[in-house]
């Protein structure tokens, strides 16, 4: 209270800095930083959380990244990643399993929202794809356990379809939710939606023409929100083809409101891979994607 004994009104600074709490960068966008200057670029910018990858991580060390967070204030929306859960033989689908399983240790110590579980491709040779679907299946049921007894929810993230043979069988939110509902499985009742749930990213989904279907059906069980733009002429390396908001054709109003009418509460973390942006000063990248996400993204929250 003020001396007149009136509430003070925050500042425009002040609610500026709100406007970003549920802002998010994922590490990725600044990859030239690692998590110290990460956690300090986000507190000055006035940004919530953050998402992590598992290998920058490793190299600053996992206990000092989580005494970094906890001391800066900020949420970890992600931990990526974990998943490649499709191999030619049971030992190497055992290995991943494993992989996976200290991945659910990671994301536990760093209190992680979700791990995003990039599922894998075709195994080596194979061509298959029922089959490594089905790997995915099972790899699911097994690992949903153990993660619910370390307090971590599994994020499935379908990638766009260019994407199937190498990097992901699951190429579509509804295959995504087939797997956590328990449908892939054959199983008589649905993963639980706190142990198990599903990445909305919109350099995946965009171009579904079920996505707002799928969006709704997703209430609950949105584990992340992930949003970059779709850009073209796509770069050789088609993994890097991804934009600011704004400098593509993805239309966020339209998916943040979609997502925002499921319920979710969660953090919009945004996450580009791009051969110029990253090699841009990550200042002026962060300064850019504040910009965009103010202009594009927070007015449909």
């Amino acid at each position: 209270m003020t001396a007149d004994g009136l509430a003070r009104l925050p500042r425009t600074a002040d609610l500026a800095r709100l406007s970003l709490k549920r802002l998010s960068i994922n590490q990725m966008t600044v990859r030239s930083w690692r998590v110290p200057e990460l956690v300090e670029g986000c507190v000055r910018a006035g940004i919530g959380a953050v998402g992590l990858w598992r290998e920058p991580v490793a190299e600053t060390g996992l206990g000092r990244t989580a005494r970094l967070l906890a001391t800066a204030g900020l949420r970890v929306s992600s931990l990526c990643r974990g998943g490649f859960l499709t191999a030619a033989d049971a030992t190497a689908r055992r290995a991943a399993i494993e992989d996976n399983r200290r991945a659910v240790d990671e994301a536990a110590t760093l209190g992680a929202a979700c791990l995003v579980l990039v599922v894998g491709g075709l195994p080596d040779g194979s061509r298959d794809l029922r089959g490594a679907r089905r790997q995915v299946a099972d790899a699911l049921a097994e690992l949903a356990p153990y993660a619910a007894a370390h307090g971590v929810r599994l994020g499935v993230e379908p990638l766009h379809p260019m994407f199937c043979a190498d990097r992901a069988v699951v190429s579509t939110l509804g295959q995504a939710l087939d797997l956590t509902e328990g449908l892939a499985q054959g199983l008589t009742e649905p993963l639980p939606a706190a142990q198990v749930g599903v990445v909305v990213d919109t350099y995946h989904v965009w171009w579904d023409p079920a996505v707002e279907t799928q969006i709704a059906r997703a209430a609950g069980r949105i584990a992340a929100y992930q949003v970059c733009d779709w850009s073209t002429p796509l770069p050789a390396d088609a993994l890097l083809g991804r934009g600011l908001m704004g400098d593509g054709h993805i239309d966020f109003g339209h998916l943040t409101a979609a997502v925002a009418a499921t319920g979710y509460a969660g953090d919009v973390e945004v996450e580009i891979f791009n051969a110029d942006i990253w090699a841009t000063d990550p200042t002026i990248v962060m300064a850019r994607v504040v910009d965009r996400y103010r202009e594009f993204i927070l007015t449909a929250l």
